[in-house]
């Protein structure tokens, strides 16, 4: 935290300690979680567009109903690994996983 007159200035990770909780809690853990859905749709909504295909037209390639194109893309938090693959398949992507072991558990980024 760095004071510049009267404001205290924080960096995002302080904010995030202050108001979720630090690394390795639950509601850090579950906000962090929930960002990464988001920002996975937005990567696939995002990629959509770029090769020029509606949602309908995905939902066509990957034998789904159009909304659960749009339900992906707000948020990939329920939709099965396999889903998101297929996705990533027909919009013609590159899939890597950063797999890291921390304290027993296994997180994939």
């Amino acid at each position: 935290m760095e004071k510049t007159g009267k404001l205290k200035m924080y960096t995002l990770n302080q904010a995030k300690d202050k108001h979720l909780g630090e690394i390795g809690t639950e509601k850090r853990d579950s906000f962090e979680y929930e960002l990464k859905m988001e920002i996975l749709g937005e990567m696939i909504k995002q990629a959509r567009k770029e090769r020029h295909l509606t949602q309908s037209e995905l939902s066509k390639l990957i034998g789904v109903q159009k909304s659960q194109i749009s339900r992906i893309e707000r948020n990939a938090k329920n939709v099965t690994l396999e889903t998101i693959l297929r996705v990533f398949r027909a919009l013609k992507a590159k899939v890597n996983f950063n797999v890291e072991l921390l304290d027993g558990e296994i997180n994939i980024a």
